[in-house]
């Protein structure tokens, strides 16, 4: 490369970064509905941490640059393109870890290794065990419905996009599945809004040119997921290109349902606000009650035989309560009690067939352009480094 055209490629790199604009937005979040808001008013009673489960915690996004900050009241992350670093900061602590993009690449590959080894170890031990694995199905739908309304002063077009995976039993048949729906209202731009979009794009890049040396060998540790996963994933792209706009209102709930089909969205199925159970929650017990005499047995099948086709994967899909939640446990009187009120309460609402589990609205306000100062993205003078969990780890693998 000549001297001429290093010259003309640092100066149109120093242009572009000239060009950089700096945003800042506030986002608000809080938990709006589902069995957890349940749970959290029982459990309240014990746990002052309970009791503010559904409280809105309010985080402020600042881009400058390559730099991106998301400010919360328990902690702030920073992440670096150029340093190629995310940094968490912690102030109740007076502490801060940072990782590299390169740490979490090494890590991903531990962990891929551990698991291709767990499931070599375990197929001398069983070789009796020839139950198929079961087919997982993900299905990705976007809807623009053509509603509109006012946020904040902008007027938003709703969009609804709904998500389900479905894992089914090949030797009975039977299936268990998790769904998620977001009702989102897009508002066609907001000024200086593109320098959010920008970086994320540019962040993409960087976590695409890492994934693309740790790809092959996700795909060899998880064989029994690769056709339908990998299928859903191409069809979510194609799915999500149909979003236009920015979301500056959105609500997302998770939870199950009975036949497989998709999980209504919040303006296709508000769950009315109550001082015990939402009908929802009602409607998804009587749901789940007629959903497990033909679906627990299945889901149950699904994660052992996803555990011993996945080694340490399959392990980490149980320990997050498995497809839908569907496990064999043992039921106490008071829970039987509660159940049977429950079924008597929800009669009317049983017929819906779905579960949420957690409903979440999360809102963007307080857009502004303004300069920001670069202070804003430093650790506070201080803090202490400490060894982020992931770093742990990788020391405990070695």
């Amino acid at each position: 490369m000549t001297f001429r055209s290093t010259f003309v490629m640092g100066l149109c790199l120093a242009m572009s970064g000239a060009a950089f604009a700096d945003f800042q937005y506030d986002e608000t979040s809080r938990i709006t509905g589902g069995s957890i808001v349940s749970l959290a008013k029982f459990a309240g009673a014990f746990s002052k941490q309970a009791r503010g489960i559904t409280d809105p915690i309010t985080s402020t996004v600042l881009v400058k640059g390559n730099r991106m900050a998301r400010i919360s009241p328990d902690n702030t992350q920073i992440i670096d393109l150029d340093k190629e670093t995310i940094t968490e900061i912690y102030p109740d602590k007076h502490t801060y870890t940072v990782v590299t993009f390169q740490e979490m690449k090494q890590a991903m590959e531990q962990g891929l290794k551990k698991a291709q080894q767990e499931q070599a170890a375990k197929q001398p031990a069983q070789p009796q065990n020839n139950t198929p694995p079961p087919d997982l199905k993900f299905d990705v739908k976007v809807t623009n419905t053509g509603a509109t309304k006012d946020v904040a002063g902008l007027e938003a077009k709703q969009s609804i996009l709904k998500m389900t995976m479905e894992a089914k039993d090949k030797q009975s048949g039977q299936t268990g599945n998790i769904a998620l729906a977001n009702d989102m209202w897009m508002a066609p731009e907001i000024p200086g809004y593109q320098e959010v979009k920008e970086f994320n794009e540019r962040f993409a890049a960087k976590m695409g040119e890492m994934m693309a040396g740790v790809l092959p060998q996700f795909r060899s540790a998880m064989p029994s997921m690769q056709p339908g996963m990998m299928s859903g994933m191409s069809d979510m792209v194609k799915e999500m290109s149909k979003l236009q706009g920015v979301p500056v209102s959105q609500t997302m709930r998770m939870g199950t349902t009975a036949d497989g089909s998709p999980l209504p969205s919040a303006s296709e199925a508000p769950l009315p606000p109550s001082n015990g159970p939402s009908a929802g929650d009602l409607a998804g017990k009587a749901a789940d009650n007629a959903a497990n005499t033909a679906a627990n047995d299945a889901a149950y099948k699904a994660e052992s035989n996803i555990g011993s086709h996945m080694g340490s994967f399959g392990n980490v899909a149980t320990s997050l309560g498995g497809f839908g939640g569907f496990h064999h446990k043992k039921k106490q009187p008071q829970q039987d009690q509660q159940q049977s009120q429950a079924q008597n309460q929800a009669q009317g609402a049983a017929n819906q067939k779905f579960a949420v589990l957690m409903e979440t609205t999360t809102e963007m306000t307080k857009y502004s352009s303004a300069k920001l100062d670069s202070s804003r993205f430093d650790v506070p003078a201080g803090y202490t480094k400490v060894q982020a969990d992931i770093q742990k780890n990788m020391q405990q693998q070695q």
